[in-house]
């Protein structure tokens, strides 16, 4: 099972996650960075875990406040020359709302297209999402969408007004879901499994990725006995509870 570092984005800096509790996040704070700017943040967690993919909540955007387009931008050029994937999701309604920013990154980004630059991937998550055609389009369109079904308390977060989102007919699901519980991220409460166990019993072939609660290795075990081909975590790299299991010198550093 892979791990996926997180990284969230509010008010231009990397903050911790607590519980999906927004106003009580904060710049982070890591032994494994000096700072809480999101490039030297995300250079860390990368070179902690090995991963070449990056998860990205862009929070402001989720939250309306202002998207990070050019800070984005400066992230996609400045992660080195290893492809690396970033999984973005910044709260998209629908397929042209995720164009729009997707065009608008590309616009800031400067300089010629070259092998090994870092792509973005969308993350449609339902906690936003009002269009599950959104799913279609942007596979239509050339991308590789990932769906994130958010979770609080067991319970699917969403707004969406067609009735095939709560059905058990999961055709629109693509290919990559995440089943994000929101409430166990940086709780280092354990993760939700009963909530991944019930997706998975509904995902027939897809790839499914936890997110939220890992507090140790024996939690990413769980996780990965559970059938889960990744899990995302944030706080348990930064406060080095996964060095012994991801084979890491306990002075890694960015």
């Amino acid at each position: 099972m892979l791990v996926i570092p997180v990284l969230d984005l509010l008010d231009g800096q990397a903050v911790r996650a607590m519980r999906g509790e927004r106003a009580r996040y904060r710049p982070i704070e890591s032994p494994l960075c000096a700072t809480s700017e999101p490039l030297a943040v995300a250079r860390a967690l990368l070179a902690a875990t090995g991963a070449r993919t990056l998860y990205i909540a862009d929070l402001g955007a989720i939250l309306k406040r202002g998207d990070h387009a050019r800070l984005l931008a400066e992230l996609l050029n400045g992660l080195g020359e290893a492809p690396v994937e970033i999984w973005l999701d910044a709260g998209y309604t629908d397929f042209p709302s995720m164009r729009t920013l997707f065009d608008r990154i590309e616009a800031i980004r400067p300089g010629p297209q070259r092998p090994g630059r870092a792509t973005l991937v969308p993350v449609f998550g339902t906690e936003t999402l009002l269009n599950t055609d959104a799913l279609r389009e942007a596979k239509a369109a050339g991308f590789a969408p990932v769906l994130s079904l958010d979770h609080r308390a067991g319970c699917l977060i969403t707004d969406l007004a067609d009735p095939v989102a709560t059905r058990p007919d999961t055709s629109w699901w693509p290919s990559r879901v995440i089943v994000m519980t929101l409430d166990h991220v940086g709780s280092y409460q354990g993760p939700d499994l009963d909530t991944f166990a019930a997706i998975r019993s509904q995902a027939g072939h897809r790839e499914l990725i936890g997110a939220g609660g890992i507090r140790h290795a024996a939690d990413l075990s769980a996780a990965a006995e559970s059938g889960a081909a990744a899990w995302l975590v944030a706080s348990a790299i930064h406060d080095r509870q996964l060095d012994r299991q991801l084979d890491l010198p306990s002075t890694a550093k960015p």
